[in-house]
């Protein structure tokens, strides 16, 4: 067919026109059945409800009227006589008999206007009858009344109350038959509304209904079109399709086969020499991403000059370290050695890369690593760091009984632990080394302090300690616990270090109690008062036998005991060593 000769733009013109022109018909379509939808809602607005409406204040004015009729009465009655009150009374009388005259006669010409109007299918022959009946009661009322009204102000003006009141009450009866007929008609007026309103229903239901079925024969119609015309180009796209998506999912194996000789081809063919030249870079990301964190070769990449000139960011730095290691070790075989670290490396550095860290390096048994711009926002870094001391200590169980299997042996000599230091603060980014070698890392007093709040955790029988400044950032976010002020050494300011607990409303009842008791007995010893911190360090550790810092307190207080402190202490414990 001479249409598949054509090329792809013609081609793709051809479709997005027929698409176009089924559109519009659609557009078309729903716009006039909108249309009628509109003339049924503002026939059922603007002439229904309103004569309805109408009829409702014909039946109050109707009220009205006796009331004023009663008024006059009782004016009429008075000795003597208030002509200015009573004309001002015969006014109101005749007002409300105007009214009802109005309302009436506005109801018949609402009603009219819809038997009059073809557009609508309304049930004519019942709204006729409807304003044969207005306009009856309405006449039957002015024939009635006009000569009992005449009646009553001669009776009234005679004196001739007994009469006067018998023809009261026959106004009244006539009245209240006048009502009765208006509330019938109302009804049946009422029941017009529901009609109408069950057609305005009924319409705009076929409206959707059609537009839905339109809409979709439109699309089949489109689709079988689209289908027809683009038959040869869209095989070849579906293949680069495919090819795209084996690149995205990091599958470089597979070439496209190039089968035509158009636009298309010539993109496929394209797309195998890119094919070809991301296998390479792969082979070379894959070969130093082992040495490398990926995230750090994939920032050099797209940022050479970070690592060249080097940048002071605010980072949040962690150091986690094995304890009993050098015990663990002193008994296994190189091979063993390796098997065991390894495996622990592989299992501490999952949450570590889960939570967008990036490992800088492997010291013996230990793991640094860093969180900060342009890995992760700033904001978010202490809390990632944070979230990932917790998984990593998560892991020691596993570790601990997966540790005598991997060796061979029935139990270990001795259980191996975490101890975490986590530190925020500025560092310097960028390519640290000589002109042979060069390793991407940061460095700075944050980096120190991490290394050494690490350490710290063997003072306080702790997993995870962190400063002052990553805990601000932290926030209310996890479970922090003060555990004194600290002055590291190499640092001449002492500042307050946490112990991450765990993460927000994970903590048990026992816990709780034993970071108030702590917290109370902390500030009991920064203020000497060390009978007071005693006695709160006992009873944290009631809730939590055997906890560290609480036993690290006691044993402090002791020899304080033995030693006070200076009269100038100001209640921070200075390192004498690493």
């Amino acid at each position: 067919m001479p249409i598949f000769n054509q090329s792809i733009r013609r081609k793709i013109v051809g479709i997005a026109l027929g698409l176009i022109v089924l559109m519009l018909v659609t557009s078309v379509l729903s716009m006039v059945m909108s249309s009628q939808v509109g003339i049924l809602l503002d026939e059922l607005t603007n002439r229904y409800i309103p004569a309805y409406g109408d009829l409702a204040r014909a039946n109050i004015h109707s009220l009205e009227r006796a009331v004023a009729l009663r008024r006059m009465v009782m004016t009429k009655m008075e000795s003597p006589t208030d002509e200015e009150t009573y004309a001002a009374r015969l006014h109101e009388f005749e007002e409300a008999d105007r009214n009802i005259e109005q309302e009436a006669e506005s109801a018949r010409k609402n009603i009219n206007a819809i038997i009059d109007d073809p557009r609508t299918p309304s049930d004519n022959a019942a709204l006729a009858r409807i304003e044969t009946r207005i306009e009856t009661a309405v006449s039957e009322l002015r024939r009635d009344q006009s000569q009992d009204h005449a009646k009553l102000l001669k009776q009234i003006d005679a004196k001739q109350m007994v009469e006067a009141r018998s023809t009261l009450e026959h106004i009244d009866a006539l009245r209240d038959q006048f009502n009765q007929k208006i509330d019938a008609i109302r009804g049946d007026m009422l029941n017009q509304v529901f009609f109408s309103t069950s057609q305005v229903t009924r319409h705009q239901r076929q409206a959707i209904i059609i537009s839905g079925i339109v809409t979709l024969l439109a699309a089949i119609v489109g689709f079988a079109f689209a289908l027809l015309v683009s038959g040869g180009i869209t095989r070849p796209v579906r293949l680069l399709l495919a090819g795209t998506r084996e690149v995205e999912a990091g599958r470089f194996d597979k070439t496209i086969a190039v089968s035509t000789q158009d636009e298309i081809g010539e993109l496929a063919a394209a797309f195998n020499r890119m094919v070809e030249q991301l296998r390479q870079n792969e082979r070379i990301r894959e070969t130093f991403g082992r040495y490398i964190d990926p995230k750090v070769v994939q920032g050099l990449i797209d940022r050479p000059e970070v690592a060249v000139d080097g940048q002071r960011r605010v980072m949040t730095i962690m150091f986690c370290d094995m304890s009993g290691f050098t015990s663990m070790s002193e008994g296994m075989t190189p091979r063993g050695l390796v098997k065991v670290m390894n495996h622990y490396f592989t299992l501490m550095s999952g949450p570590i890369r889960s939570n967008r860290g990036i490992i800088d390096k492997y010291i013996g048994d230990a793991i640094m690593a860093y969180w900060g711009p342009p890995f992760v926002e700033e904001d978010e870094q202490a809390l990632l760091a944070g979230a990932a001391a917790i998984e990593m200590t998560d892991q020691v169980p596993a570790l601990q009984k997966q540790l005598p299997d991997l060796l061979g042996i029935r139990t270990m000599p001795a259980l191996c632990d975490l101890r975490i230091g986590i530190a925020t603060g500025e560092v310097l980014t960028g390519s640290i080394g000589s002109e042979l070698m060069m390793s991407f890392t940061v460095m700075g007093d944050a980096v120190n302090l991490a290394s050494r709040l690490e350490a710290v955790n063997k003072l306080y029988g702790t997993r995870i300690l962190i400063s002052q400044a990553t805990a601000d950032a932290i926030g209310s976010r996890l479970e922090l616990r003060e555990i004194d002020r600290l002055a590291v050494v190499g640092q001449s300011a002492p500042q307050p270090v946490f112990e991450v607990m765990g993460r927000t409303g994970a903590l048990a009842a026992s816990q709780g109690n034993l970071r108030q008791r702590y917290a109370e007995g902390l500030a009991a010893y920064r203020a000497c008062r060390f009978d007071a911190a005693r006695t709160a360090f006992n009873a944290a550790l009631e809730s939590v036998p055997g906890d560290g810092p609480s036993l690290t307190m006691l044993a402090r207080i002791a020899q304080f005991e033995a030693s006070p402190p200076p009269a100038d202490w100001d209640g921070a414990w200075r390192m004498e060593s690493k």
